[in-house]
């Protein structure tokens, strides 16, 4: 397994002599433009684990009650250790009293930009600004650390928060969390914990490589602007590039298409 020094506590958590959860040594499919995943994972307590590509690793958060598109709400998001890249594509079962355990469901994933160009001095700096284009999630997000608790938490805190903009509603009766359907197999959370179902697609990863359905761990500069402007739809290797009517400000609603196709920004190469 090559090393990265970033995933290392990510690494130190687990034993890989005993667990399929991808240790970082699967070959990515390259992207133009950055990917991200959420995970609904029923551990401890049920929360979503909000993931964003960035310098070769997944930027982690356990997001505890969810995002949400009210602006109103400001979600706490629990920094935690940088995942590998193709952790993007798990979906599967942790067994109760491992690290993490509980099932874990591919909730969305899509693409996203920042609105700064270095993004890596935007989180350094307590704030992100960006937008995403996905299955569930669209339009502008900022991520805020609470600045006032991180010399005494062990972890830091942010806060995950919608922009004002059309997507956004003040009260959505919560149906956005009530979604309970993979986008990458189709499954809700009870096929995912029995084992039931299809596997899910790969998004991330480079091969066709497919995770068992019954998988098991054991485990110890962009702008808005841009994002709106175009979508291309990326089948399963290398996409061909058109043009789509929707934009982030008007997207229609969407059902999770475990396929393997998603809407990909178009023109956007500078990577961080």
């Amino acid at each position: 397994m090559a090393i990265n020094s970033k995933l290392s506590p990510y690494q130190a958590k687990r034993d890989f002599s005993r667990t399929a959860e991808p240790g970082g040594e699967n070959a990515v499919a390259p992207s133009e433009v950055r990917r991200y995943i959420i995970q609904k994972h029923a551990g401890t307590r049920l929360h979503y684990d909000f993931c964003l590509e960035l310098d070769r690793v997944l930027k982690s958060w356990a997001v505890t009650k969810g995002p949400s598109i009210d602006p109103h709400d400001k979600r706490l998001s629990v920094e935690v250790e940088d995942h590998p890249l193709d952790y993007g594509d798990s979906e599967g079962t942790i067994p109760k009293g491992q690290y993490g355990g509980g099932s874990v469901q591919l909730w969305d994933r899509g693409y996203w930009l920042p609105e700064e160009r270095d993004s890596a001095a935007a989180l350094s700096k307590g704030e992100l600004k960006f937008v995403v284009e996905g299955e569930r999630l669209h339009g502008g997000w900022v991520l805020v650390r609470i600045r006032n608790r991180r010399m005494v938490e062990k972890k830091n805190n942010w806060l995950l928060i919608k922009h004002r903009d059309k997507i956004a509603r003040e009260d959505d009766g919560g149906a956005l969390l009530a979604a309970d359907r993979s986008v990458a197999s189709g499954r809700k959370m009870a096929d995912i914990a029995a084992g039931k179902g299809r596997s899910p697609k790969p998004f991330i990863l480079a091969t066709r490589h497919k995770t068992s359905p019954d998988a098991i761990w054991n485990s110890d500069r962009g702008s808005a602007a841009e994002l709106r402007a175009a979508v291309v739809t990326s089948a399963n290797s290398s996409p061909k590039t058109i043009r789509s009517k929707a934009v982030l400000g008007n997207a229609p609603s969407r059902r999770p298409n475990p396929s393997g196709r998603r809407p990909v920004p178009k023109r956007l190469n500078r990577r961080n």
